[in-house]
């Protein structure tokens, strides 16, 4: 990271707002994120003029291709700026655009006549005209796709997109901030989107890209952010969406406008009400937007804006509120960042599900931990299966109480089998699915994981687990990594010190993932019945990550909660896997993996993003020349 004054002033303004720990662990960070070689990378990955040539020849003979209107609120924008968002529009490979600009630069100094027009004001309105007349010139007709509107008076950024919206004549709305460019293919990449849904009989009437930040003088480009598909817990955790976002007229009419009530959340607010009126939310992997990076940007900082923080949470009290769930949310320390905690409606009874063998030590630790619950209405099922220590068996004879049940699977070691038989004795409405080296780390882990899983689109909750040096050992699962599990899946952050949030403090918050580890989960008895359980094929690796993909297949959600957190002792009842006769399970298990999800692992992980590594499984920036090739490129 460079030294300079704004850098230092960035720097300064992150300490006051979070205090000499935070900041020194957001040093570390920046410092991994320096060493990813970004800049170099986007220049092999950006799109070529050949690239762009051919997008243009395609396009022209697209039937029924969507009108896009880009609309921007002008306000005192500087020249530079101006010029190069309108030029980064007039870049595109997509022709069927109009670029709608709403002004609301003050038409008069203080100083001067009311008649008069502000230098200011007169320049924008200039730089304007002289684009508009090199549209005519490249398109051939009279009427020029740069439409502008000088607005009698400022009204903020809610009023001022408000009247560019009013000046669209297109299919689709694009926003685009005043100081900010799109990528030449960016209207294209949107475009080809919504053509190939209407070939498939539903286009998309929200589309979002990925985006990354580009300094002021646009001769860096940095922090990328790389998006999951539509996540809505990511979503209720912050506003990830945010650029290139591009709405249907019609959600558009549905969702309303951008309101003036919830300004410096004004976008948060319009994509959360979008969110809940859309049909199909398209995600497009590709950095299509370069946010700008100056002093009074939102993308320089947190401090710059701090004021948007109650307006987001706000933002999300309403969104929940037509929704009609119960829940409080919550401002976090991380600026932008939100944590909601759901009502817990009811108190059902939980069946916490442990498998064990000869291992007194840990399931002690384990049930005094759950012993030590806030939440009483449970029962614990602990399935034995052939322990040979007689002290094993007393000591199931000591605890065995009305709370605790002791059953006996007698057949060999079978994870998937072992739960099943163990769900086949469980009483309750949900399921704790717990191996017996965990040792949970708060009281209330219980109400946590409950009032989660009770949602009607969830199916299951996963936790954030620990090794005992405080180091990540699962903060949710990737599909299609590499690693020790050869492609199959990994856990994220593994190895990463405790107190880290991760890569855009995904580890710290709620979110979507396709799968996490079955070391600790909670289901819905409804769930875990309508795909009839583990697969019992998969007798050790990868049962939790089958059983996830296949609750998911259903339309249920995985969540990954990090308020439920507990140590993991990693698998001692079990052993390593260094037999010849483990070895060939776990390659049968690799191949059955493989075959039944085999259009999933060759796609990627609609929950993390292609652009990442396939091999490290931390949001570490994959191969150009990989990631290319699987598009085909």
């Amino acid at each position: 990271m460079k030294i300079n004054a704004t850098n230092i002033k960035k720097g300064l303004r992150y300490l006051k707002h979070y205090g000499f720990k935070e900041f020194l662990i957001r040093l570390e960070e920046k410092q991994e994120q320096e060493a990813v070689p970004y800049d170099e990378w986007y220049q092999k990955m950006k799109v070529t003029e050949q690239e762009s040539d051919r997008q243009r020849k395609e396009s022209r003979k697209w039937n029924n291709a969507p009108k896009i209107s880009v609309v921007v609120p002008l306000y005192e924008t500087p020249e530079r700026f101006l010029r190069e968002m309108i030029e980064s529009v007039q870049a595109s490979s997509y022709e069927n655009w109009e670029l709608c600009l709403a002004d609301g630069t003050p038409s008069a100094d203080k100083e001067a006549n009311a008649d008069e027009i502000s230098p200011k004001a007169y320049a924008v309105h200039e730089i304007v005209g002289e684009y508009q007349k090199k549209d005519c010139q490249l398109t051939g007709k009279e009427q020029s796709r740069i439409v502008y509107k000088k607005l009698e008076q400022n009204e903020g950024i809610a009023g001022n997109t408000n009247q560019a919206i009013a000046m669209a004549t297109g299919d689709y709305i694009a926003f685009l901030d005043h100081d900010d460019v799109i990528t030449p293919d960016a209207l294209y990449e949107m475009a080809a989107r919504i053509i190939s849904g209407q070939e498939e009989k539903q286009a998309p009437d929200m589309l979002y890209s990925d985006e990354d930040k580009t300094d002021s003088m646009m001769t860096k480009f940095m922090d990328p952010h790389f998006k999951p598909d539509f996540n809505l817990d990511l979503l209720r955790s912050n506003n990830y969406i945010t650029h290139f976002l591009v709405v249907s007229h019609e959600l558009l009419e549905k969702a309303g406008v951008i309101r003036s009530d919830y300004d410096g959340a004004q976008d948060y607010d319009f994509v959360l009400r979008c969110t809940e009126q859309a049909e199909k939310i398209e995600h497009i992997a590709k950095i299509l937007y370069h946010w700008r990076v100056h002093e009074l940007s939102t993308a320089g900082g947190g401090g710059t804006k701090d004021y948007a923080a109650d307006a987001g949470k706000r933002a999300l009290e309403d969104h929940l509120s037509r929704l009609g769930v119960k829940a409080s949310v919550e401002i976090t320390q991380y600026f932008g960042f939100y944590r909601i905690r759901y009502e817990l409606t009811e108190k059902p009874l939980v069946s916490i599900i442990i498998p064990n063998k000869d291992e007194i030590e840990s399931l002690d630790k384990c049930l005094r931990a759950i012993q030590k619950s806030t939440y009483s209405n449970y029962e614990v099922i602990i399935v034995e299966n052939n322990s040979e220590k007689e002290e094993t068996f007393s000591y199931y004879k000591k605890i065995e109480s009305d709370q605790i049940h002791v059953v006996f699977y007698p057949n060999g070691f079978n994870y998937s089998k072992l739960n099943n038989f163990g769900v086949a004795h469980a009483k309750g409405d949900y399921y704790v699915l717990m191996n017996n080296d965990i040792e949970v780390l708060h009281e209330d882990w219980i109400e946590q994981m409950l009032s989660n899983c009770e949602r009607k689109k969830v199916g299951i909750v996963g936790a954030r687990l620990y090794y005992p040096d405080n180091t990540i050992q699962h903060a949710g699962l990737v599909i299609g990594i590499g690693g020790s599990l050869r492609g199959i899946g990994a856990n994220l952050y593994q190895g990463m010190r405790r107190e880290r949030s991760g890569y855009l403090h995904r580890a710290a918050f709620q979110m979507d993932y396709s799968a996490v580890t079955a070391a600790l989960m909670m289901v819905k008895k409804e769930v875990y019945e309508q795909v009839h359980g583990f697969e019992e094929e998969l007798s050790v690796a990868f049962n939790d990550v089958d059983f996830c993909l296949r609750v998911r297949e259903l339309g249920y959600l995985i969540v990954y909660d990090p308020l439920v957190e507990a140590y993991h002792y990693e698998s001692k009842s079990r052993g390593a896997e260094d037999s010849p006769e483990k070895v060939a399970r776990f390659q049968t298990e690799i191949e059955f993996m493989r075959n039944r999800w085999e259009s999933l692992l060759k796609k990627g992980d609609p929950n993390y993003n292609i652009n990442f590594s396939r091999v490290r499984a931390d949001y570490s920036l994959g191969d150009p020349e990989v990631i290319l090739r699987q598009n085909g490129k």
